[in-house]
């Protein structure tokens, strides 16, 4: 720990710096090395936000009246992770995991029957496949399936958009966790 945030303070905002559930980025290394750990880094940021809540806060949406929640955002982005890696990328024919065409924003609304533990589990599950597909895969890699407006990025584009989708949502994330138990930090 560093000097500001010290020891002897029993606040779980600060023990995040340095906390063990996260692995800092390193300071130097090559592009693929860094644009995966600063992904596994964002990744870990929003386990980090859902640690220690209850079933119902995770559900809760703490921010009236969207519909935002910290088990949406884990359902949303176990989808993103399987759009960007496994079907745009690798070309694999799967359907999305929490929504459908019918219901578009099923990963954010419907969590009633969202067993927790399965969410989670799923979104380890999306991330670990995206880990192999992006270890397997050049930067320079070209999507086999484009995206609705039909166009194919990079390999080396969705890892930098990946980066700005949990960027944007661990920003969601913090207020979320502050409205429900005052827990701020990184």
């Amino acid at each position: 720990m560093n000097d500001l945030f010290p020891q002897d303070v029993g606040h779980l905002a600060m023990v995040w710096h340095h906390n063990p559930m996260r692995i800092d980025p390193p300071l130097a290394g090559d592009e693929r090395d860094t644009l995966a750990a600063f992904l596994d880094y964002h990744r870990d940021t929003l386990a980090m936000k859902c640690a220690g809540l209850t079933d119902e806060q995770l559900r809760s949406r703490a921010v009236e009246p969207s519909s935002l929640s910290l088990l949406g955002l884990v359902r949303h982005l176990a989808d993103v992770e399987r759009a960007w890696f496994r079907i745009r990328l690798n070309g694999e024919d799967l359907p999305p995991i929490f929504f459908t065409d019918a219901a578009p924003d099923d990963d954010f609304d419907a969590l009633d029957s969202a067993p927790v533990e399965e969410v989670f589990a799923t979104w380890r599950s999306e991330i670990e496949a995206a880990r192999k597909i992006s270890a397997e895969t050049p930067l320079d890699t070209l999507m086999k399936r484009p995206n609705r407006a039909g166009e194919l990025m990079s390999h080396r584009w969705i890892l930098a958009h990946m980066l700005e989708e949990y960027a944007r949502h661990n920003g969601h994330a913090d207020f979320l966790r502050e409205r429900l138990d005052g827990v701020t930090g990184e």
